[in-house]
């Protein structure tokens, strides 16, 4: 049996990926116990014993690489851990550091390099388009009000103003631009991106590089209906040639390691990239669903075997999220808060 500890468990009205990708790792074949690791008590895949045998709460990223890696080894060393896949940006720099040495103790992970990582900033998509063949929206990166006026001016409106990792906004006029300008330097510093709106439809791509410009699977989808946080709440799979041949010339020309998510906007024969994430997105059970187990595979190449290479799925398959509830013992809860981690 293997043990595999997943983040992200957190699913709420803006879900992480984690229960998404315990999902898959039921159906993969392998016999699997899954951990989870949550950030709060109130986590509900804390609760969701079907799914997730036992979880702990880690400490924050935040706090340093040395007691979140003493948290790992004190799961590893008492009830055993074979490896973890993290599905949160905030978590994933200080992992992808410490591979090695979380290899050298036992625990598998299949995460993109640093190098790959950085790749996420919305200011390297003109670099990673021009060298796949697809284009990017009209982008300035603004550090100033003085470059903010001259790219609003450039770009006109409706404008998306974007911070280089996390936030994204609309801004239909000068005042809402700069409001929201001003929220993602308070939040995340400089610089703030300013891109031009494109008009299209949205199309995502999953999948898991091998690391070596191959991957095991590929998975495309339309955004349907999305929340208000941006979220997909109903999706449909297609094949759109252009995007998926994009995607491997990704793959292929950066040699991606790990899960990944290419966001897109199509118009008619053109591809606009708009975002890359280097985990898994919180619809990831889609992929599953249709026969392609990333999560599955992932574990494999982590674990050293190899994974299925095939990624034949049905296209106009539909997607939909729904909100759930159960009741449980406030014990559980108890345990978690008290002990740091679930009964």
């Amino acid at each position: 049996m293997y043990k595999v500890a997943v983040s992200g468990i957190n699913a709420v009205d803006n879900p992480g990926p984690g229960i998404g990708i315990a999902k898959g790792l039921k159906e993969s074949g392998l016999d699997v116990t899954v951990y989870g690791l949550a950030y709060d008590a109130m986590e509900p895949g804390i609760y969701m014993k079907w799914l997730i045998s036992k979880s702990f709460l880690m400490p924050y990223p935040s706090v340093g690489e040395e007691p979140f890696l003493e948290r790992l080894f004190y799961i590893k060393v008492t009830y055993g851990l074979d490896a973890v896949i993290p599905a949160l940006d905030a978590e994933l720099p200080l992992f992808i550091k410490a591979q090695e040495t979380l290899k050298n103790s036992g625990i598998s992970t299949f995460l993109p390099t640093e190098e790959q990582f950085k790749l996420r900033g919305k200011d390297k998509l003109p670099e990673i388009a021009e060298r796949i063949g697809v284009k990017v929206p009209k982008t300035k990166v603004v550090t100033s009000y003085e470059e903010l006026t001259g790219a609003l001016s450039e770009i006109g409106y409706p404008v998306m103003v974007k911070g280089i990792f996390y936030k994204a906004y609309k801004a239909f006029n000068f005042s809402q631009a700069v409001s929201y300008f001003n929220s993602i330097v308070s939040e995340w510093g400089y610089p703030v991106i300013v891109q031009q709106v494109v008009s299209g439809e949205e199309m995502n791509v999953v999948g898991v590089g091998d690391g070596e410009g191959g991957h095991f699977g590929l998975v495309g989808i339309k955004k349907l209906w999305i929340t208000s946080l941006g979220k997909i709440w109903t999706g449909v799979t297609v094949k759109n040639e252009k995007l998926l041949s994009a995607t491997e010339r990704f793959i292929s020309e950066f040699k991606w390691r790990g899960a990944f998510e290419f966001e897109c906007i199509v118009n008619d024969e053109t591809i606009y990239l708009i975002e890359i994430n280097p985990r898994f997105p919180a619809w990831v059970y889609f992929a599953t669903g249709v026969g392609v187990n990333l999560p599955g595979r992932l574990l494999k190449a982590a674990l050293g075997i190899e994974p299925e290479r095939d990624w034949d799925y049905e296209a106009g398959k539909l997607y939909v999220r729904f909100t759930d509830d159960f009741v449980t013992d406030m014990v559980e809860f108890q345990k978690i808060v008290t002990r740091g981690e679930s009964q």
